[in-house]
């Protein structure tokens, strides 16, 4: 368009005008965004010769210095594994009652398990060992197995998976309900059902369970199946039981082995160490 046709004389623009006054100007774009364009692709063409940057048809372009980032990762996991060594060296055969009285070691195994826990605990249990619904909290003092070192390795490694007898045979509901609220109150031991019935011979004359047979403690408020009617909870489990293959209705509680294939002896007493200091260890 002529300067007697723009409407904008002697401006620098393409001559296309929209609604009068909208148009394309063809002024130079800033020297700062000039250098800055140029830079980018001088940058592109050095790193592409520099570093792996073109797929072909079976490989890729390799670079002149050579890296990949395979090899840093290794390089990375050398350096890790020349610190962690000594302490791995240490541990294998060492007893977990070993190393939980080696303080400097024991330090070392919780960092560590960590990444152990995340991996095959912490669904069930928990981040931080407080237990998700129906499952057991790690970091109190409640152990139905017992909680010293040697009793939380034993478990981790062959699993654990107790009996409840469904008691619906020989408790009817109205027993239920008085057993049920003696427990919630902490008052199980005074019941006289409960030596009536034969509960006495797994949870003991105080009502406080046993580790040899992983019978819960029914006088500490402490409950392996959490529920907002913690009564109907409780009366549930008297009637139906747990892992009783005889009740449809009773409760499932499985601890898995991860002995043998799944976790090597050091991976188990690490996750046994690491168990025992989340607060609840005895």
């Amino acid at each position: 368009m002529s300067d007697e046709k723009n409407p904008f004389p002697g401006e620098n623009n393409t001559g296309h005008v929209w609604d009068d006054s909208l148009r394309e100007l063809l002024n130079e774009p800033p020297t700062w965004w000039r250098i800055g364009f140029h830079a980018s692709w001088i940058f592109v063409v050095i790193y592409c010769i520099l570093y792996p940057a073109w797929p072909l048809l079976t490989t890729s372009t390799k670079g002149v210095l050579g890296w990949t980032s395979l090899d840093e990762y290794r390089q990375d996991l050398k350096a890790i594994e020349e610190v962690r060594g000594p302490y791995e060296t240490k541990l294998k055969g060492m007893p977990a009652a070993a190393v939980l009285a080696d303080e400097e070691l024991s330090n070392y195994v919780v960092r560590s398990a960590k990444v152990l826990f995340g991996d095959n605990c912490s669904a069930c249990h928990g981040a931080g060992g407080q237990g998700n619904v129906g499952f057991p909290v790690l970091a109190d003092d409640d152990w139905l197995y017992g909680g010293t070192i040697d009793d939380i390795e034993m478990s981790i490694n062959m699993g654990r998976k107790g009996m409840m007898p469904a008691q619906s045979a020989i408790v009817n509901s109205a027993e239920a309900d008085k057993l049920a609220n003696a427990i919630l109150t902490g008052q199980i031991a005074s019941e006289p059902l409960f030596m009536e019935k034969g509960c006495v011979g797994c949870h003991g004359v105080d009502g406080k369970g046993m580790a040899a047979l992983g019978s819960a403690n029914l006088i500490d408020g402490i409950w392996r199946f959490v529920a907002e009617d913690q009564l109907y909870s409780i009366k549930h489990t008297i009637m139906h039981g747990v892992n009783d293959p005889s009740d449809p209705k009773t409760r499932n509680a499985e601890m898995p082995t991860f002995g043998g294939t799944k976790l090597s002896e050091t991976d188990i007493r690490k996750l046994a160490v690491y168990v025992h200091k989340l607060g609840g260890g005895q």
